[in-house]
């Protein structure tokens, strides 16, 4: 599959999403970001492609991603590409050195706990979603403040104004994204 045809998969299966409110926050129901609905094998290989191709992989020591629905996307590019890989758990395991992390989403908050990343290691973080930074932030943040190295971050779904603000805010952090998402009268709109 080509870069071109991964791109029309991805966007694809966004648009006609769900989309539920919690409180005035609207959120977009999608198997990258949620695992439901069901996730066609396409939609996930299309995703994986996208992140393996964008990668200067001699680069990179470790793939990073947070839990829950950050985990296909490690599980799938690690296993393409042979880089080992660490989840940043939503519990304390108590590990040496483990570093907790405080997130807050635009819809709640929670704590992140960061576990066997050294100094120096140069990382890939992948996640699902960003919206408004909240979660990925702090997390950069903390990964910086444990001397790891942010070689590259790539989120599969960008929705709101999260990586813009980041990228203003601290332009040294190196987000991209794979698709772009508006919502727009209740609906996902494709944004350009």
């Amino acid at each position: 599959m080509t870069a071109m045809e991964a791109i029309a998969v991805l966007q694809d299966s966004l648009r006609g999403a769900p989309i539920i409110w919690k409180g005035d926050y609207p959120y977009f129901i999608h198997p990258i970001s949620d695992g439901i609905p069901r996730m066609k094998a396409e939609v996930l290989r299309a995703t994986r492609d996208l992140i393996v191709e964008m990668v200067d992989w001699s680069m990179v020591d470790l793939i990073v991603s947070v839990e829950a629905m950050g985990l296909p996307l490690l599980a799938a590019v690690g296993e393409a590409t042979g880089k080992p890989t660490v989840v940043i758990r939503k519990r304390s395991y108590g590990m040496e050195g483990e570093v907790r992390v405080d997130v807050s989403t635009g819809y709640s908050e929670s704590s992140a706990f960061i576990n066997d990343i050294s100094p120096g290691e140069r990382i890939l973080v992948v996640d699902d979603v960003i919206s408004t930074g909240g979660t990925l932030e702090p997390l950069l943040d903390a990964l910086e403040g444990i001397g790891a190295i942010l070689q590259d971050v790539i989120v599969a779904i960008e929705k709101g104004d999260g990586r813009e603000r980041l990228a203003n805010e601290r332009p040294d952090w190196p987000i991209r994204t794979l698709a772009r998402i508006e919502i727009v009268d209740g609906k996902v709109e494709i944004v350009d």
